[in-house]
This record gives C-alpha cells, sequence and structure tokens, in this order.
C-alpha cells in the first residue's frame, strides 16, 4: 500500500553547523517530512491509533530539530527519521528533508537540503545492503 502522510515547512530554530557563530546564535530550518504507510484501516475505522498522528510526529521532530546541536542537517534528518520508525510500528518508510536556507556557503543562494529516507525493509543488492 502506498498511502502517504506528508508535513511540509514545520519551523524550527537549531544551532546546526561546522562554524562557531552557528553554533552560537544558531538559524532558522525548516522540516518536511513523508510517511509511507498503510492507513486503509484507520480510514475506515476513523481510529487514530491505527494511523500516525501527525501533531506527534512533528512535535519529536521539532525536539529532535531544536535540541542536541550537530554539526551535520544529515545527522539532524537522519535521527529524526530513526526516531519515527522507533516510535511507529505501521510506518513503512519514511523521508525526513531538512531545509538550511541561509547556510554559510559564500554565495546567494535560496537554500540547502538534505534528505534522509529509511525503510524497515533492506534490499540487497549484489550480496550487500541498499
Amino acid at each position: 500500500m502506498a498511502d502517504r502522510i506528508q508535513l511540509t515547512g514545520i519551523k524550527v530554530h537549531g544551532r546546526h553547523g561546522v562554524l562557531p557563530h552557528e553554533a552560537e546564535f544558531g538559524q532558522p530550518f525548516l522540516l518536511d517530512i513523508t510517511c509511507w504507510l498503510d492507513f486503509a484501516d484507520a480510514a475506515r475505522t476513523d481510529d487514530l491509533t491505527k494511523t500516525i498522528n501527525y501533531a506527534e510526529l512533528a512535535a519529536g521532530a521539532v525536539r529532535i530539530a531544536e535540541g542536541t546541536r550537530r554539526e551535520l542537517i544529515e545527522t539532524v534528518a537522519t535521527e529524526i527519521a530513526d526516531d519515527a520508525l522507533a516510535r511507529y510500528e505501521q510506518l513503512h518508510a519514511i523521508e525526513v528533508t531538512v531545509h538550511k536556507p541561509h547556510a554559510p556557503v559564500g554565495l546567494l543562494i535560496s537554500d540547502v537540503a538534505v534528505t534522509a529516507r529509511r525503510s524497515r525493509k533492506t534490499r540487497t543488492l549484489h550480496g550487500r545492503e541498499a
């Protein structure tokens, strides 16, 4: 089943980055989360416990993004994805994008973003995990 829940543009203030001023002052980040699951039973029964509570999902993502400082936004995206997979057994896969619109790259740029995608199913490619 390919049902999806999407949260886009969750605004947070974090202190992530490798530069000292990023740690000291922080900056805004935006989070996008896409969850893949089968919510047919939840829809049929109108039962929140059979799907993902997106308010709780968003709160968990904000807790991580505003929490412990990380140098890499790759780490932040991965921690959010791994946390959601651990909390929601009905979740088949998740994609978390962390946007850093004020990334200090020395150029005029509208956004830098990284995306972590995690799934419960591990595929094998040529004898290795893919």
